[in-house]
């Protein structure tokens, strides 16, 4: 019976292996000890902390962040480790609440992204003709806008809340997405593998999910993490504006922009947020830089070339 089980255990971990997302985690792993692999599990523990800080936020945070406990301004010191904003709000308080915002729009905004820009970008890079000649058009009119700005007007357009910054800010990732992944279709199109698929009559729908995809996966942990830093700025910046949440929320950018002007008065209301938006941002980008030092095969045979050269 324990032969049978293992046996069992065994043949569900080679599928997992044999699969894209199986060979890119086993490659990960394989990697994990090196210096990029470090920087990945670096970033990795700080936004598990950070995730883990906003479950428990009822049970950690010493006040309710909306409530006055303390006179405004109140300098950092006994009860209040961070100190009190000018509303006589806890600010440590306030920061493990508002650590739930920024990630549940991560997880919102890069989930959208990822599921409107990965598809068309796979259909775009594959079918081409003029098809991907009006794709790549619309994506590059979105493109061509900044981020930020892109992300300001639309938020503006559709009102405040959580699933509206979340989709203004998916908005302005979607053409990454597509643009990373159908250039890496167009270029796998012409490996010998996908012409003879095609030749063989095989079926568009099969050729790329069995040869296309597996080829192009690796980018996209890396463009999911990056997007994700940049996406914590963009919600950051958007609540800075007041076209984020509505109030009464607590959020890391609302809270800069209600005490930056007292920043000499009470600086801690509005470095501790800032800190740790910087934090939550760096760990994100440690994440994407470390994956595509170690998925991205390109820098990886530079790398082998610089070994051997030296």
């Amino acid at each position: 019976m324990a032969v049978g089980t293992a046996r069992g255990r065994t043949t569900i971990l080679g599928r997992f292996v044999g699969r894209p997302a199986g060979r890119l985690f086993a490659h990960f792993l394989k990697e994990s000890g090196t210096a990029a692999g470090i920087i990945v599990w670096i970033g990795i523990g700080i936004v598990l902390a950070i995730i883990v800080m906003a479950i428990f936020a009822p049970f950690l945070a010493p006040f309710d962040p909306n409530t006055k406990v303390a006179d405004p301004e109140t300098a950092p010191g006994g009860r209040f480790v961070m100190g009190v904003d000018r509303s006589g709000q806890d600010v440590l308080s306030r920061i493990i609440w508002g650590a739930r915002i920024p990630l549940a729009i991560i997880a919102v905004a890069t989930t959208i992204s990822l599921a409107i820009g990965l598809p068309i970008g796979l259909l775009s890079g594959f079918v081409g003709g003029r098809l991907d000649r009006i794709l790549v058009l619309v994506m590059d009119s979105i493109y061509a806008f900044p981020g930020l700005l892109l992300a300001i007007v639309i938020a503006a357009i559709i009102g405040r809340g959580i699933l509206n910054i979340s989709v203004a800010i998916a908005i302005v990732y979607i053409p990454t997405y597509f643009r990373i992944i159908r250039n890496h279709v167009a270029a796998v199109k012409q490996e010998p593998y996908v012409e003879a698929a095609i030749a063989l009559g095989m079926p568009r729908r099969r050729i790329i999910t069995r040869y296309v995809l597996p080829n192009v996966a690796q980018s996209i942990p890396v463009i999911f993490s990056v997007n994700a830093a940049d996406s914590v700025l963009t919600e950051a910046g958007l609540t800075f504006l007041g076209l984020g949440l509505p109030p009464g929320i607590p959020d890391w950018g609302f809270d800069i922009s209600l005490n930056w002007q007292r920043f000499e008065a009470s600086w801690w209301a509005t470095f501790y947020p800032g800190l740790f938006i910087l934090i939550l941002t760096t760990a994100l980008t440690f994440v994407g830089e470390g994956l595509n030092d170690i998925l991205n095969p390109l820098l990886r045979k530079k790398d082998f070339k610089a070994k051997v050269e030296a």
